[in-house]
Order: C-alpha cells, then structure tokens, then sequence
C-alpha cells in the first residue's frame, strides 16, 4: 500500500501533457478546494478528476473488487465513492465545473486521441 501513489500518476501524467500540448495551463492538487483535485483550471473554472479505476470502482475490469479480504474492500471502495460524490457536490456549489476522466480511457488512447477527449470534456 505504501507504493500506492496519491499524485504524479502514468495517467495524470499523460493528462497534464495533453493538456499542456493544447495550450492549457493549470494547477495541481489546490489546497485550497476541497479534495485536493488533480487538475485545476482556474481561468474556465474547470477541475479534471483523473480517478483510478480500481480505487473509485469504475466499471471496468479494473474496477472489481478482490476476492481476497472482500468485506474489507467492499466498505473501502464503497466509502472512496461517497466521498468523490461529497467533494465534487461542493465544489459544483462553489461554482465549479467537475470532469472526471477515468485511468482505462487514459490507457487505452493514444495521445491525439487523449487530446481530443480532453477538448470534448471541456467544451461540455
């Protein structure tokens, strides 16, 4: 558990490059907003969530919970969930646009293809 990264990911890596290529230019991790958010752009009010697919209980086939201990990860996962709900409930409040992009898309495209991606989530 202790290699379990909070920050600097592959995928948001990959995310704040695309999004660098295209011209954006943005925050990380404010402090300032609740949950911390991965990715802040200040000037269109927008935040980029890029969550991990195992640790948020995405639907894909990363997102299962192990067989091993279930009970235990079932009420973890299950609470990591409420929580994205909580934060990004206040920070929609607080005037904000939330995005959630998940670490199988990121994977899965090839960088133009994340480009694109990223435009359509924030034309939204």
């Amino acid at each position: 558990m202790s290699l379990i990264r909070a920050k600097d990911t592959k995928p948001e890596i990959a995310v704040r490059r695309a999004l660098h290529a295209l011209g954006y230019r943005f925050r990380l991790h404010d402090h300032t907003l609740p949950g911390r958010p991965d990715i802040v752009l200040r000037k269109h009010r927008v935040i980029i969530q890029v969550k991990g697919c195992f640790w948020h209980s995405h639907r894909c086939l990363r997102g299962r919970i192990p067989c091993g201990n279930r009970a235990y990860w079932a009420s973890k996962l299950a609470a990591n969930k409420i929580r994205d709900r909580k934060t990004a409930r206040q920070l929609r409040n607080m005037g904000w646009q939330v995005r959630t992009i998940w670490e199988c898309d990121v994977r899965r495209c090839a960088p133009d293809r994340l480009a694109a991606r990223l435009m359509s989530l924030l034309r939204c």
